[in-house]
């Protein structure tokens, strides 16, 4: 072959090449993160769009899923946190850099202590210039912030390793002990671009990410020795019993046992809270005189009093079995005198089996002081609940609710506030599990809208949020979310115009008023009829009981102004001791 017909098949074949590539599929960062989500299940995204995942979100919609976006990323990340307790799969939050990031991690943070599976996407700046700290647009070092605030963090700057990236975030969040993990994306991993099968074979299908951790048949010996000796025993439930979804395996225990239980807030509903071994309302009682204390998913922290206390009676008067997945958990506060450490479904079934069928029931002496004290105390609230004065007080309202979820078992009720949520608590009966959404651990404000759409969203069932005044203003913008998405969600605001109540009094005498108080008769029903939602205006517990079943059978989102007398509440609900009080009077 000649010189130039050596040059003129070399050029031929370089042609081609050129244009077998330009034929070759290709992907991108964009894609392959959509992907990788889809390739395991997870259909849908929370999250506030903006520079640099923008883009992001519209592909993923393009995609087929489900992209919900709010009005600030702090209810997303609510939003994702609950979906990943109500599926058991990470929600997903989607967040712009820096301040946008900022706001999502402190959902992610909740969603860590509550132990809800969730994961932080965000997009953030390119590294070369954070580490030199040159200035970029919203630079920040987000992985090192993440970290100390959950589960695991990751930042993925390559195209080729998102499916392995994503698929770590996954069982990141959902094995052992559910929690936060964050997953950082630098904006120009989303444009690169690589060879679409290749991309494709490099994602990850996650395998049983939160394998089952059997108990160790010595321990279940133990612990079923513990129990048989109580003469007063007693089970509480925590939302970890309600997270496992193993309802029928606690609903054996319980009654084949024939031991009181007290639910959780967020466990109520396990069994329905009008079961006759349900001690819920003689919680006081079965607290302070239990021998032994099995804890189903329960951490022995404040809500419990950290196990010790006037709350449970006489120092070493009780012993504690515990079932955790995590074994730092033991010990936390008191001895634990009977570990079983393993996956809250695997637990259960391994003492029912050495339970045999055969158990001795508890002391007639027992159950009857706790049938006695809970009939008292049920008939001493009767009248309260009945009340339908105007005003409302709060029992008055409560005692409206109770009666709607008590017709619509299958709603899903969200609640935050001070007293609205501490009275709503023992007031308001569940009757199936994971009905009942609330601020959880850390007992903090905000979750209401956040919580609310995510329910709708991944239940597609009716919701009913109950919100205090207070507790609604730190997301109430999300209503034009809820109307947006035609969400059936139906909002009720205990309005007694400020914290805790309304008639505190600026103490200088100057022309501000008090720190807890709002504006006088707010009318937060015009917020929705601003959206497009139905506004409803009350003043009586029968106009609130017809406002919210009206709006639960009309599926349309609607918010209720429920006028409460602005005397009626206390500080802090039942957790005013932890608010310090000055030993300084001004003279």
């Amino acid at each position: 072959m000649s010189a130039l017909a050596q040059i003129i098949d070399t050029q031929t074949a370089d042609v081609n090449m050129a244009e077998a590539d330009t034929q070759r599929e290709l992907t991108d960062g964009f894609h392959l993160v959509i992907d990788a989500l889809k390739l395991n299940d997870i259909n849908t995204i929370y999250g506030v769009p903006g520079i640099p995942i923008t883009d992001l979100g519209r592909l993923a919609q393009a995609e087929g899923m489900r992209v919900i976006s709010f009005r600030h990323e702090q209810h997303a990340g609510n939003a994702a946190a609950i979906a990943g307790f109500l599926t058991k799969k990470p929600g997903i939050c989607l967040t712009v850099s820096a301040p946008g990031f900022l706001n999502g991690l402190t959902a992610l943070a909740n969603a860590t202590t509550n132990c809800f599976p969730m994961i932080l996407i965000s997009g953030s700046s390119e590294r070369e210039i954070v580490d030199l700290q040159q200035g970029d647009y919203e630079e920040m070092d987000q992985l090192a912030i993440a970290k100390p605030l959950c589960k695991a963090a990751f930042r993925v700057l390559h195209a080729a390793d998102i499916g392995i990236a994503v698929a770590r975030a996954i069982r990141a969040a959902v094995s052992g002990r559910p929690g936060g993990v964050y997953l950082d994306l630098p904006a120009k991993l989303f444009s690169q671009v690589m060879d679409a099968q290749a991309g494709a074979n490099s994602l990850v299908k996650v395998i049983d990410p939160a394998p089952a951790q059997i108990p160790a048949p010595a321990a279940v010996k133990r612990a079923l020795e513990v129990l048989k000796s109580a003469k007063r025993p007693l089970i509480i439930l925590g939302k970890g019993a309600a997270y496992a979804q193993a309802d029928d395996a606690v609903r054996a225990l319980v009654e084949q046992s024939g031991i009181p239980y007290v639910p959780m807030s967020m466990a109520k509903g396990l069994l329905p809270d009008t079961h006759p071994q349900s001690a819920g309302a003689a919680r006081s009682l079965v607290l302070k005189d239990a021998d032994v204390v099995l804890l189903v998913g329960a951490r022995l922290n404040w809500l419990l009093s950290h196990g010790k206390g006037k709350t449970w009676g006489a120092p070493g008067s009780k012993k504690f079995i515990q079932i955790d997945i995590e074994p730092k958990e033991m010990d936390s506060n008191v001895e634990i005198v009977a570990p079983l450490v393993g996956d809250i479904g695997s637990c259960i079934t391994a003492l029912l089996d050495g339970m045999d069928g055969k158990w001795p029931t508890p002391p007639a002496e027992w159950t009857d002081t706790i049938k006695a004290r809970k009939e008292a105390n049920l008939a001493k609230m009767a009248p309260k609940l009945m009340s339908n004065a105007s005003p409302m007080n709060f029992h008055g309202a409560l005692g409206a609710l109770r009666t709607v979820i008590k017709e619509r078992p299958d709603a899903i009720l969200v609640n935050e506030g001070a007293n609205t949520l501490d009275l709503a608590r023992g007031i308001i009966d569940m009757y199936q599990p994971r009905k009942r959404l609330d601020v959880g651990t850390w007992g903090i404000m905000g979750i209401g809208m956040g919580f609310a759409v995510a329910a709708a969203v991944e239940t597609g069932k009716p919701v009913l949020a109950v919100e205090g005044d207070s507790a609604f203003g730190f997301s109430g913008m999300e209503v034009e979310t809820i109307c947006r998405y035609n969400l059936p969600v139906c909002i009720v605001v205990f309005n007694n115009n400020g914290i805790y109540r309304g008639t505190d009094v600026n103490s200088s005498g100057g022309a501000d008023v008090a720190p807890t108080v709002f504006v006088k008769d707010s009318r937060y029903d015009k917020m929705m009829e601003a959206f497009g939602g139905v506004g409803v205006h009350v003043t009586t517990p029968d106009e609130l009981s017809r406002a919210v079943n009206e709006a639960m059978d009309s599926g349309r989102p609607t918010l209720i102004n429920a006028v409460i007398d602005p005397e009626a509440g206390s500080e802090s609900g039942n957790i005013g001791s932890l608010n310090p009080q000055s030993s300084i009077r001004k003279k």
